[in-house]
């Protein structure tokens, strides 16, 4: 993580899954809302698309891991070094738990789309619980740093608590669009923050940002705002774009299987009163 790239990689997982999330919620919104009250049992390309992404999640956290240990300066699975007596890159070792808890919670996605054992909830509470060991480890991650390398850290916190936060209502308030919106939102800020933090620790042209500096440290809290309200505005075209394309596509926002169900019903009424004319 100590250089541009080492940010810029786990931004664009952020992005692209906060935007993932955005698309995959706003389709089961949309289907939800035109079922009956009985029915809402999701069709199965819905899951189909939750194995996917616990899958791809389960795949990156294990691939995190072992660039994390078997880069060329990495532990290489050591943490303790007795000859010197002293920790072995305690930085990749922190990265690295961060993935595994990820990796659990793609473990946990799965399993509770797979078995009806599992208790609802599951996947969410495995979520929560990794975006919080993100923000535990990054909170201890930046003592003794320099004063803007510290505070462009710490805001960054915002997100992935906030995230853990709502990502934890959902436990116990399933399938609320408005929190499954606003945890995509919080892994776009994520997403872009990475980027951000990438930029100042690392230009990649012009001067270097004065770590010292304490209007350097206001720029960025302002900075750190106009990201949030960029993230809000994503996903409110992103959720507008995709409501009106599956409209389109459904036919003017009508369900199929509703609409069949209604001309069958349309058709077997007129054939009952054929029955009743020829009788008579």
């Amino acid at each position: 993580m100590a250089n541009f790239g080492g940010h810029a990689i786990p931004g664009t997982f952020f992005l692209f899954y906060g935007f993932w999330l955005v698309v995959k919620h706003t389709l089961q919104h949309y289907w939800r809302t035109n079922q009956p009250k009985g029915r809402q049992i999701l069709p199965p390309v819905f899951k189909k698309m939750e194995y996917i992404e616990g899958g791809l999640k389960i795949f990156a956290a294990f691939v995190g891991i072992m660039v994390e240990q078997f880069v060329v300066d990495g532990p290489h699975a050591r943490l303790y070094d007795a000859q010197n007596n002293s920790w072995v890159k305690l930085m990749n070792w922190q990265h690295g738990t961060m993935y595994l808890f990820f990796g659990i919670s793609g473990i946990a996605l799965v399993a509770s789309t797979t078995s009806k054992a599992v208790p609802i909830g599951v996947d969410r509470l495995a979520l929560s619980l990794a975006l919080f060991v993100e923000g535990f480890l990054f909170y201890f991650h930046v003592h003794s740093r320099p004063p803007l390398d510290a505070h462009i850290h710490s805001l960054l916190l915002v997100a992935v608590f906030g995230g853990s936060a709502s990502t934890m209502l959902e436990v116990f308030m399933r399938d609320h669009i408005v929190l499954e919106l606003l945890r995509a939102c919080m892994f776009i800020l994520q997403g872009s923050w990475f980027y951000q933090i990438g930029f100042v620790l690392y230009p990649l042209s012009g001067p270097e940002w004065d770590l010292n500096l304490h209007s350097n440290i206001m720029f960025v809290t302002m900075c750190f705002c106009w990201h949030l309200a960029v993230a809000l505005l994503l996903v409110a075209c992103t959720f507008a774009f995709v409501m009106f394309a599956v409209k389109r596509l459904s036919g003017k926002g009508r369900d199929i299987e509703i609409g069949m169900r209604n001309t069958s019903s349309s058709a077997n009424s007129q054939k009952a009163l054929l029955e009743e004319s020829d009788e008579e």
